[in-house]
């Protein structure tokens, strides 16, 4: 309160002059014997102290004609008092106007003008209305150290030539410097309120020279920034240190720092030389705390200066500072705000859980005192006490993680470059292999050593310790530099993030050879995907991506399913790259798979196919997050709960769907919303779902069309993405999107039997795809009522038809292995059973036989034996040869000693009964199952029925006279004798049906295939030759013609004669299967 201004300076101008309207300036310029002298109107403060309020000069006041010096009120214009409450900076009075002519309904320019410029609030004085009483000198604001414009980026800058340019940055920095200013601040304010010196005793001091004031702090502080000033500028560096230091609460590179609206002085060279020549006389100063104009100052004025005036100058000093902390509050408030709009926008939950895979606790006590990183000598003091009693009786090698705190807080708070580099490469080095709990604590550490330290000392500290072990000879050190990339990836600089570390694990991806460091390096790639910003890294990405799920190890492809994927679908979609880049790329490789001359390669479609798998939550959270509701989901109060089974389960958090969109809570609000749009709104205007249905969909069908059906691995992965696809977009989606699309494509309808344009998508995989990956996503009644009419329809058609049924068997393969599908396989079967046509009834025997292995013996004998035996009596032959395959399967399979009995008696009524003597289509599908489940059946079963019947079908081929079907029934003949030859055969077996069957059929041969009678030749030798020994006294027992071949030159003789022959591929592999 005790600066003294010149008078020159007093003759402010005031800025609000230019704002009155053209009326105002002109009625300024005529002269009025009320208008008040021109410096008086000029000045912010009127001389008149004590003196009662004066009278505004407005339009519309004039003076009385009665003479006795009495105003008379008319009416004021609203544009005149605006305008003068303006011209006087009565800011917030102007604003109470401006808000109830708003209310009213009657704006004025004037007003809206001013208040909507905010150039009038920038670099003008703060001082509020109460502070303008017309005595004091107005307090000049000081402009807000943190504003952008105010500030020199290369001083408070970490790093001038890189980090400058970081918007981020720049406003966290001035957050922070905000905070600061606020605090001084109050300081100042406590300062001006408690070191206020009585007026008594500002009397004794005017009246006593020789009694000197006590310094105030304001006065202290401003010298002490002088005489620093002073040392600095001639060289007493050593000396302004120890000053500085002795003065450690005053900042002495900022004059701000002195006080609030404080100007500087010249230096102590210029106030010393002026200190004699420049005495302003008492009338040429004024004291700014008094405020009383020059004109009328006295000498002994300021000692009959009444008290009550001190303490209003107090008060309105007081509110001076309130009012600039206050908008310093609200400029704090808005940097906050634009920091978190210029943060990405992925949600928290998403930063949580992709987090997660970091490698990091802090659970133990070890973990807390890493976390606990000192930022002070005291607190490394008192760490060292917490740490020392765990580090002495343990500086073993199986206990050096005792010493991580130690190590990384000495590196956090030591002043050399050099030694921080030691130490971190002492803690890098600590364990020679660190095992999973090390590695945690040496991460744990690394990430709060980050976390303190910043962005710039992290790129040059830390990262060049993991660089020097990237190629390390043991595999944990490689593994930590992995997991260390991941774990600081939130606290690099950007540029480092996707330049340097992102090369790092690339090289480490390619090249290392352990699937535990690979399976890391695409964590922390994932990780990296979270935070890179870079949109030219995209391509790089997407390579990455693809390398990873060709990777031989499970474990690499595993972690790139829940950690990799994921987080670049959410930095895809933030780029807009996820439907018009990401998907359509992998579709685009599947069809290129599909088209090969060179066959299908399944291993890379289910690499791309499971890539696409993994993209489906993504995709449904852009689709809800781009929706007509979406700006209407955070209004919604009560929300009906996601039911648990409403999603597939997901891989990892970070593809859940509620992860995705930013909470369970969210996703419910998003779901009522979704469901209600597309049952009663409809898809107009949602162009990210229309994508789906218009594009995406149609092109996944084609696909579909392209695939070989004997693929059941194809058949299975798509019949999963399908499944996956549906249950994740909902019932009605499904409902009304997918399956019509599917319906038009198969059109199945008892018109189109006899068309071949309609029916030949039935012979593809689209007809298991469709059953097994659409119609089974939900089990409600309805919806297994709609898959055994589609399953009865496909039957039926391609039966009628006579087409491949290729389709039909890959849909009950599929749906066989799941048991909770047999009842209703049963159900579409037995109407096969019913049905008027023989050629449905002969397809439903020939299912029988795949859905036999499957299902249990309950069912088999209830069910599926029961269905065969009427079919066995069919009226059409063709039928009844139909069901021979699935009674064989259930003699392969079945252990019920009465179920294998009904069997054995239909079988053997097919041999016995004279009806079927003439039947050769008969007999070869008894001969073919026979070869086919001899070796896997029971053995009792196998000599008692299978062989004995063998040799006679053998004997009476012998006397086949037509040349072609003796032909086909010795070629059967001989694949099932080849088969049954590896088993262990009974002696009596032996001589009396396996040997003379053999016989028989080396009779035919000699006839029709010469180069099969040489190999029958050589086992019939074996078999004779292995019977003589025993009969010659070695023990009784079974022999196999396999087992007697090995060690005989005739092994060597057999095998290459069984390679030249064409048999078929089964009954070649079951000449090795040993039966258990």
């Amino acid at each position: 309160c005790g600066v003294i201004f010149s008078r020159t300076v007093q003759a402010d101008v005031n800025p609000f002059n230019t704002s009155d309207s053209d009326e105002e300036a002109e009625r300024r310029r005529e002269p009025s014997p009320s208008a008040e002298p021109h410096g008086a109107s000029l000045a912010p403060f009127s001389s008149q102290t004590d003196a009662e309020p004066r009278a505004l000069s407005l339009p519309g006041t004039r003076a009385s004609p009665g003479g006795d010096g009495v105003p008379t009120e008319t009416r004021v214009s609203v544009d005149a008092v605006a305008a003068q409450l303006l011209r006087d900076q009565y800011i917030l009075t102007a604003l109470e106007l401006h808000t109830e002519l708003l209310e009213a309904g009657r704006e004025l320019p004037r007003l809206r003008d001013y208040f909507s410029n905010p150039g009038n609030f920038e670099r003008q004085s703060g001082t509020p209305p109460a502070c303008k009483d017309p005595g004091a000198v107005a307090l000049n604001r000081t402009g807000s150290i943190s504003t952008l414009d105010s500030l020199d980026f290369t001083r408070y800058s970490d790093d001038g030539n890189r980090e400058s340019d970081e918007r981020v940055a720049v406003l966290e920095f001035e957050l922070r410097k905000a905070k600061e200013t606020i605090q001084a601040l109050r300081t100042n304010l406590t300062q001006a309120t408690e070191c206020e010196i009585p007026s008594q005793e500002r009397k004794n001091y005017k009246s006593s020279p020789e009694i000197q004031e006590p310094i105030r702090p304001l006065e202290k502080r401003a010298l002490n920034f002088l005489v620093n000033e002073y040392l600095l500028k001639n060289e007493y560096k050593l000396s302004s240190i120890t000053f500085s230091d002795e003065n450690d609460d005053q900042d002495f590179e900022l004059w701000d720092d002195v006080g609030l609206n404080t100007p500087k002085p010249p230096d102590l060279l210029q106030l010393y030389r002026n200190c004699g020549s420049s005495q302003l006389s008492p009338r040429e100063m004024a004291d700014v705390a008094v405020g009383m104009d020059t004109s009328d100052l006295t000498k002994d004025f300021i000692t009959q200066e009444p008290v009550q005036r001190i303490e209003t100058i107090q008060q309105e000093i007081i509110q001076e500072l309130e009012y600039q902390i206050s908008l310093l509050n609200s400029e704090k408030q808005s940097l906050a705000e634009q920091i978190t709009q210029l943060q990405r926008k992925l949600s928290p939950a998403f930063h949580q859980a992709l987090l997660s895979f970091c490698h990091t606790s802090a659970d133990s006590r070890l973990g807390s005192e890493v976390s606990c990183i000192a930022d002070s000598e005291e607190s490394v003091m008192l760490m060292l006490g917490r740490c020392l009693p765990h580090i002495v009786p343990n500086v073993l090698l199986a206990k050096r993680e005792e010493l991580i705190p130690l190590i990384l807080c000495t590196a956090c708070l030591h002043p050399e470059p050099k030694e921080r580099d030691q130490l971190l490469h002492i803690l890098f080095n600590l364990i020679k292999r660190p095992d999973d709990d090390q590695r945690q604590m040496i991460l744990t550490g690394c990430v709060a050593f980050a976390r303190h330290v910043g962005p710039t000392r992290v790129e040059a500290e830390l990262l060049p310790q993991c660089w020097e072990q990237i190629n390390h000879k043991y595999p944990e050190r490689r593994l930590l530099v992995a997991e260390s990339c991941g774990a600081l990836a939130p606290y690099l600089p950007k540029e480092i993030r996707s330049s340097l570390v992102l090369s790092m694990l690339q090289q480490m991806l390619a090249e290392d050879k352990v699937d535990l460091v690979r399976e890391a390096v695409v964590r922390s790639l994932g990780i990296i995907m979270g935070y890179i910003d870079d949109p030219d890294k995209y391509s790089q990405g997407f390579e990455l991506m693809l390398l990873s799920l060709s990777d031989l190890s499970e474990r690499v492809v595993s972690a790139t399913h829940q950690v990799f994927i994921p987080a670049f679908a959410a930095w895809t979609t933030e780029l807009g790259n996820l439907q018009s880049h990401l998907i359509p790329s992998l579709l685009t490789r599947i069809e290129r798979l599909l088209q090969g001359e060179h066959g299908l390669d399944e291993h890379k479609l289910h690499m791309f196919l499971s890539a696409l798998q993994s993209l489906i939550p993504p995709l449904f959270a852009v689709v809800l997050q781009n929706a007509p509701f979406t700006g209407r989901a955070r209004l919604a109060n009560e929300v009906t709960p996601i039911e648990v089974t409403r999603f597939p389960r997901p891989a990892s958090p970070l593809q859940d769907v509620s992860t995705l969109v930013g909470g369970r809570e969210q996703l419910a609000a998003l779901l009522h919303l979704y469901e209600h749009q597309l049952q009663h709104e409809g898809t107009a205007g949602w162009d990210r779902l229309l994508w789906v249905v218009n594009q995406l969909l149609p092109r996944l069908i084609e696909i579909v069309g392209g695939i070989n059906v004997s693929s059941s691995t194809c058949v299975h992965e798509f019949s999963r993405f399908f499944w996956r696809l549906c249950r994740t977009f909902g019932k009605t989606f499904t409902n009304t999107k997918v399956k019509p699309q599917f319906q038009e494509i198969l059109r199945l309808s008892e018109e189109n039997v006899d068309a071949t344009a309609g029916n030949g998508v039935l012979t593809k995989a689209t007809v298991p795809i469709y059953a097994t990956g659409v119609l089974t996503c939900y089990n409600q009644e309805e919806d297994r009522k709609l898959l055994i009419a589609f399953l009865e329809d496909v039957m039926t058609t391609l039966s009628l038809s006579h087409a491949p049924l290729d389709s039909l068997k890959a849909s009950f393969v599929e749906l066989g292995a799941n048991p909770a599908y047999h009842e209703l396989l049963l159900t579409v079967l037995w109407f096969g059973v019913v049905h008027t046509s023989a050629l449905v009834r002969c397809t439903a025997a020939r299912m029988f036989e795949l859905l036999v292995k499957g299902v249990n013996e309950t069912l088999v004998a209830q069910r599926v034996v029961p269905a065969l035996i009427t079919l066995s009596s069919d009226p059409e032959i063709s039928v009844r040869i139909s069901t021979i395959p699935a009674f064989g399967t259930i003699m392969e399979t079945v252990t019920q000693r009465e179920l294998l009995e009904r069997v054995k008696m239909q079988l053997a009524s097919f041999l016995e009964d004279p009806q079927y003597q003439d039947q050769h289509s008969l007999h070869m599908e008894i001969i073919k199952t026979f070869g086919r489940v001899g070796p896997n059946a029971e053995p009792r079963f196998r000599d008692e029925f299978v062989l004995p019947h063998l040799h006679k079908l053998a004997m009476v081929n012998n006397m086949q006279t037509v040349e072609q079907k003796r032909m086909d029934v010795a070629s059967q003949l001989f694949e099932a004798y080849s088969a049954l030859s590896c088993c262990f055969i009974s002696e009596e077996v032996m001589l009396n049906h396996f040997l003379p069957g053999l016989r028989c059929l080396r009779s035919d041969m000699e006839h029709l295939s010469p180069e099969h009678e040489v190999i029958l030749s050589s086992m019939v030798k074996e078999c004779e030759l292995k019977v003589e020994s025993r009969a010659m006294g070695e023990p009784p027992g079974s022999m196999s013609i396999a087992a007697s071949l090995v060690g005989e030159d005739a092994k060597t003789k057999f095998l290459s004669k069984m390679g030249q022959l064409t048999t078929s591929g089964a009954m070649l592999a079951n000449v090795f299967q040993r039966k258990k």
